[in-house]
């Protein structure tokens, strides 16, 4: 199992888990919004704060990854045609992190803000955690 951290009050970020969740036919993804509870006790056991509570976080196994890296690893586990996106990773992460960062700093501006975190339908309340 996969915890993908995400900031729900973001149209951006509550869109690219509705997508993650249609393509996850393995049922690998679990999700917790960065206001949660469950997601300030991932955050305090790995020592997240500041910017890092701002962006993706995928937690897996003992292992965490942030940011671009957080996206493609989420690609890769998806597999079929997402895998292509492992290319990716021959730009190194501080290139890719100053794109990410920017759509991250913008993301309310384009995409929107809700004013509380979005509630799952009984079909995938499953999927969120705490």
């Amino acid at each position: 199992m996969y915890v993908v951290l995400f900031d729900g009050v973001c149209n951006l970020c509550n869109y690219t888990v509705q997508w993650i969740i249609r393509r996850d036919k393995r049922d690998k993804f679990r999700f917790a919004s960065l206001q949660s509870s469950m997601a300030q006790q991932i955050a305090a056991k790995w020592h997240l704060h500041g910017e890092l509570l701002q962006s993706v976080v995928l937690v897996e196994g003992d292992r965490i990854h942030i940011r671009s890296s957080a996206i493609l690893r989420i690609l890769m586990i998806l597999g079929g045609v997402y895998r292509i996106a492992g290319v990716l990773y021959l730009i190194p992460a501080f290139i890719r992190d100053r794109v990410y960062d920017y759509v991250a700093k913008n993301r309310y501006k384009w995409f929107g803000k809700k004013d509380s975190c979005i509630i799952p339908s009984d079909d995938v309340i499953h999927k969120f955690i705490g």
